[in-house]
């Protein structure tokens, strides 16, 4: 499939489906090659921020603030970053209740990683991003040279979100994070292959891993709220090397089909980067 064509095909996926905005950003490790459609919007978050979050936490590790096997608290009690009033994570706004039978009794930061990653635990990550902190969470970013990335707050933080102060990433921000994680430039080539062994768990596969091959391997992070939804992966195929693809979407609430074009989206750039139309 030519480039051209690639495109045309991507936006006329978004434009079926009503989307109201598609960015598209994807690496390919084969041919050092990338390809994009609006590569720098700006799109909510929603629960892709987990990444950054993820990077943060073991760059903490790596820095020996940390261990894999820290014993935390596991607590319903965050500040917000707006106004520092308190504020609970819901439980019927978090995909995973298995963080939540735990309160009161300890995780390991390992296991807290899994939940917020592999299950998309929002009470897992503001554990998390409360034990690194935001702004030593920020400034791991900044190291990393990742922009097109904004980590503002925690999840579920509602009086910030009234506020306007929300996450945000770019398709860009995202493919850079996910590059770096596979060429194990990710704070270090240990954390790098411990990130993959948990985004490998991902179980959320209606998107990304819906358009693809049932023999592909996809390390990825989902996220979606009530006008985005959104797909972040690295794409394992038999006989050749991986790609990144990085699929963001924009839509009105209450809008259906999201998942499955991002599925689509994601079947027309593996047509592309494979030249297979099977």
């Amino acid at each position: 499939m030519p480039e051209a064509t690639l495109r045309d095909t991507v936006l006329r996926i978004g434009e079926e489906a009503n989307a109201a905005a598609v960015a598209v950003a994807v690496y390919d490790f084969e041919h050092h090659t990338t390809w994009s459609i609006n590569p720098a919007r700006w799109f909510h978050a929603a629960s892709t921020i987990k990444v950054p979050v993820l990077l943060a936490v073991y760059e903490a590790i790596e820095q020996g603030r940390l261990e894999p096997y820290s014993r935390v608290h596991v607590r319903n009690r965050f500040l917000s970053i707006y106004d520092g009033r308190p504020f609970r994570v819901p439980p019927g706004r978090d995909a995973d209740a298995a963080v939540y039978a735990a309160l009161g009794r300890m995780l390991t930061v390992h296991e807290l990683a899994e939940h917020m990653i592999v299950t998309s635990s929002n009470l897992a990550t503001n554990l998390l991003l409360d034990l690194v902190g935001i702004d030593a969470a920020r400034a791991s970013l900044t190291r990393l040279h990742l922009s097109g990335i904004e980590l503002l707050r925690g999840v579920e933080d509602e009086v910030a979100w009234e506020a306007g102060v929300n996450n945000r990433v770019t398709a860009a921000g995202l493919c850079n994070a996910m590059r770096l994680i596979e060429e194990g430039k990710a704070i270090s080539p240990e954390a790098s292959r411990a990130m993959l062994d948990i985004l490998h768990q991902q179980r959320f596969r209606s998107g990304i891993p819906a358009g693809l091959p049932d023999d592909a391997r996809v390390a990825h992070k989902t996220g979606e709220i009530s006008t985005v939804a959104h797909d972040a992966g690295i794409v394992y195929l038999d006989g050749r090397d991986a790609y990144v693809v990085v699929i963001l979407t924009e839509w009105a609430p209450e809008t259906n089909g999201r998942q499955e074009t991002i599925a689509r989206i994601s079947r027309a750039v593996y047509q592309y980067m494979t030249g297979r139309t099977e």
